[in-house]
C-alpha cells in the first residue's frame, strides 16, 4: 500500500526525515502522530498525538518502515531554474542533476542523497511522468528532500539551453558513449543528465547533451540501477572540483 496523498499535503514518516523537516524553516508541518515518543524534542507549535501503531499504518500502509512517527506535511515552496541560475553565477564549480524519464521515487530519493553528500545544487525532473513529493521519496532521500532544491520543469530540452546559456555543460551519460568520465574529466559547471533504467536517455535529450560519457566498467555487468551510476559520476565531479576546498 501507498502512503496516502491529501490535497493539503502528505505524510513523512520514520524519525530522519521527520527529523530533518523540523529543522528546515521552509517546511511547513502541519501536524505529527507518534505511537512512541521519538528520539528528538517535539516542537511545542506543531499539534502532535499519541495514537496507535494501527493508526499510523491505516494512513501510511503496513509495510512501510514509520518507526512510530508521523508528519503531515505541506509541499516546499518552488525552487525554479531561474532561481537556480542566479544561485551559480558567480560559481567556478557547480552541478546539477537532471533526471530523463526516471520515474521510481526510490530511486530519486537514493540520488537525492548522494546530490547532497557530493554538492549538488538541484535536481530537475521534467512535469511528466516524474513522482511528486512524498513519504516514500523522503525516506529514500534520508533527509536530503529537505536540503536539495527540486526544480521541475515543463521542456527539458529547453532547460538545458537554460542551463548552457548560464555555461553549464550538459553531459548525458550513456553506456555506448566513447569515452569514460576518466577518459574526458566532467566539467566544473556541469549539468549532468541520467536517462531511465530501461530507456536511457530520450533522443531529443541526448542530442542536446554538450557530449555523453559512460562508467569504466567491468565487461561481465551490461549497465547499473540509475541511482548508483548517478552516485558514481557524483564522486568523480566532487573528486575533481570540491574535495579539497
Amino acid at each position: 500500500m501507498k502512503p496516502k496523498q491529501t490535497s493539503a499535503g502528505f505524510w513523512l514518516y520514520g524519525i530522519h526525515p521527520i527529523e530533518m523537516a523540523l529543522q528546515n524553516p521552509k517546511r511547513r508541518i502541519l501536524e505529527i502522530r507518534f505511537s512512541k515518543h521519538p528520539s528528538f524534542k517535539l516542537p511545542q507549535n506543531i499539534p502532535a498525538h499519541n495514537v496507535s501503531k494501527e493508526q499510523i499504518e491505516s494512513i501510511v500502509g503496513r509495510d512501510v518502515v514509520h518507526q512510530g512517527i508521523i508528519a503531515h506535511v505541506q509541499p516546499l515552496e518552488t525552487y525554479t531554474i531561474d532561481d537556480l541560475i542566479t544561485d551559480t553565477k558567480h560559481q567556478s564549480n557547480a552541478l546539477v542533476i537532471i533526471l530523463d524519464q526516471v520515474s521510481d521515487p526510490h530511486n530519486i530519493g537514493a540520488i537525492m542523497r548522494s546530490g547532497v553528500a557530493f554538492g549538488a545544487t538541484a535536481l530537475i525532473l521534467p512535469d511528466s511522468n516524474a513522482p511528486q513529493e512524498s513519504g516514500t521519496l523522503a525516506k529514500s532521500a534520508s533527509g536530503a528532500l529537505e536540503i536539495l532544491p527540486l526544480i521541475r520543469v515543463t521542456n527539458l530540452v529547453r532547460t538545458m539551453e537554460q542551463l548552457k546559456k548560464a555555461d553549464f555543460w550538459c553531459v548525458g551519460m550513456d553506456g555506448y558513449a566513447k569515452k569514460s568520465i576518466v577518459e574526458q574529466k566532467l566539467p566544473n559547471k556541469c549539468a549532468l543528465v541520467m536517462g531511465s533504467e530501461g530507456d536511457g536517455l530520450r533522443r531529443l535529450t541526448m542530442e542536446n547533451c554538450d557530449y555523453l560519457t559512460k562508467l569504466p566498467m567491468s565487461e561481465k555487468m551490461e549497465s547499473l540501477n540509475v541511482s548508483n551510476a548517478c552516485a558514481i559520476a557524483l564522486y568523480e565531479w566532487f573528486r575533481l572540483y570540491k574535495i579539497r576546498e
